[in-house]
């Protein structure tokens, strides 16, 4: 009997769980974190692991601590240099002048060097550590096309998959694409963990682009679904995407301490121990199972036709292009201007995901008081100015303030639009949100899928400070248009707009019909 009775009240709590509201959020933050930890944990790991599998009798680590004394030999070919960079390379440190030599290249000319002292005279030479920084330089520039295309392919298999997962949520419900997340996510995680080459981490990164893209969508559906009040939804978003933001915060010091002193396999291992973990909670308390809407959902083509609904859009993606073109090239930047090791290239990171925590709890409230597109305008100002400053550090600690900045900007934008596309979609369509929140990760993934993959091209077209600056001067024209959002019309209001123009279109030509009558 007792037995019985531990069994029922076991069911009972069982039942008002999975009917509890934060637990919900819970779970749904629990998945964005472990989703996002994923994707940052690989950023400190990645250009490293690959240019020790490139380079594999020179490692990276090695050639930013080695340091040799310089040796002209003569007789041998040496690229040499004019008495201005010689006077440079004097009075700068070896780190900033291969810097400076690289910017200055056409003035480098190549001579057959000859025994010092000789007839035809001397001319200043580089040694062989000095042509082998040059060559680490050139190799780190290349490697940041590689590595981002590899960060940007996650986001392209999710821009994909999003217009699919959308109206799919539609028919069966939130609960299934969300556990078909977890699956896919937790495959992900064991192939980055024993992954050996490119093209196996590539396929990894771009299988887990169709888990967030499960995970994503479905998550910010069933908050919208479980939290019809504006104001608490905004709550809730912020709250989920502060879980997005710890996983963000976790993920680059996580991933740059484990390779540093255990290995490169030991991250993802327990990554996919806790995606195992997140699987069972959501097996257990969502119980996914096919559940069909009962409203008409706003078709795919009229909500990306609505005009405010893509600025809102839009502004995530203006948001996001400047971290997404920091995660590949940051790294490799630190790696080339300031020698910086593993465990310093994650803890750069660190200062933008902990801002973007502060910025996505305290704007999620915030946001609806003092109206989300002012937030939203002074975020993408405030990304503007940090993407400016960061170039301009010289040291690792130059960085903490912009990046800081960068993501609390961040924070600001993400948890304004997150809630503002759900409140678009109750006031001018119908209140079903799964295709409006895929496209609103698509503009996510837009920033994600456009940052990596240019950011490579780009820092070896212009440079890396000419690449934020252009990216920081979009941010700066895009804002003024969120004053847009300031008062949307409703549905009622667009309908009777549209009446108003139908019924001026007939006054018109019934007036030219009267006209012609005469």
């Amino acid at each position: 009997m007792t037995i019985d009775c531990s069994s029922t009240g076991i069911q009972g709590w069982l039942q008002r769980c999975r009917e509890s509201r934060k637990l919900v959020l819970v779970v749904v933050a629990i998945a964005l974190l472990l989703d996002n930890m994923l994707l940052t944990t690989v950023v400190p790991i990645i250009p490293e692991f690959l240019y020790d599998i490139d380079h594999p009798n020179a490692t990276l680590h090695d050639a930013l601590t080695r340091t040799t004394t310089p040796q002209t030999i003569p007789g041998t070919t040496f690229p040499t240099i004019n008495p201005c960079l010689a006077w440079i390379r004097n009075q700068t440190n070896q780190t900033e002048f291969s810097r400076l030599e690289y910017l200055l290249s056409p003035a480098i000319t190549t001579t057959e060097l000859t025994p010092f002292g000789s007839e035809n005279g001397t001319t200043t030479t580089q040694s062989p550590q000095q042509i082998e920084d040059m060559q680490r330089h050139k190799d780190l520039i290349q490697e940041t096309v590689a590595v981002g295309m590899m960060f940007a392919s996650k986001a392209f298999v999710q821009l994909l998959t999003n217009p699919i997962v959308g109206p799919l949520t539609h028919k069966i419900g939130y609960s299934i694409p969300m556990f078909c997340g977890f699956i896919i996510m937790f495959l992900s995680t064991l192939i980055f963990a024993f992954g050996r080459s490119y093209s196996v981490l590539f396929l990894a990164r771009a299988l887990q682009g169709i888990g967030s893209s499960c995970s994503s969508v479905s998550g910010m559906g069933m908050l919208a679904e479980r939290y019809p009040d504006d104001k608490e939804r905004g709550n809730a978003m912020g709250f989920a995407l502060g879980g997005l933001a710890l996983g963000v915060l976790i993920g680059p010091p996580f991933g740059g301490v484990m390779y540093e002193f255990v290995g490169k396999t030991a991250p993802f291992l327990i990554l996919s121990a806790l995606a195992l973990g997140d699987g069972l909670l959501q097996l257990l308390m969502l119980q996914p199972s096919v559940v069909r809407q009962e409203s008409d959902p706003p078709s795919l083509k009229a909500l990306i036709m609505d005009p405010y609904i893509l600025i809102a859009a839009g502004a995530i993606t203006f948001a996001n292009t400047g971290i997404a073109m920091l995660e590949p090239s940051l790294p490799i930047w630190m790696m080339d201007t300031m020698g910086a090791e593993r465990w310093k290239q994650g803890v750069t990171f660190l200062p933008a995901s902990i801002s973007y925590l502060i910025g996505t709890n305290l704007f999620g409230p915030l946001g609806h008081r003092m109206g989300r597109w002012l937030a939203a305008l002074l975020g993408l100002l405030i990304i503007g100015v940090c993407l400016m400053c960061i170039p301009l550090a010289t040291r690792i600690d130059h960085l903490i303030i912009p990046n800081a900045g960068l993501g609390f900007a961040i924070g600001m934008v993400d948890s304004s639009m997150m809630p503002e596309l759900g409140y678009l979609v109750d006031i001018r369509h119908s209140a079903v949100y799964g295709s409006v929140y895929a496209i609103g990760d698509v503009a996510f993934c837009l920033g994600f899928a456009i940052g990596p993959a240019m950011s490579g091209t780009l820092v070896k077209t212009i440079g890396f400070e000419w690449m934020l600056f252009g990216i920081a001067i979009l941010n700066f024209l895009y804002a003024p248009l969120l004053y847009c959002l300031r008062a949307p019309p409703t549905k009622e209001e667009k309908k009777s707009l549209i009446v108003g123009e139908k019924a001026s279109s007939v006054r018109y030509v019934t007036y030219q019909n009267e006209e012609d009558d005469e």
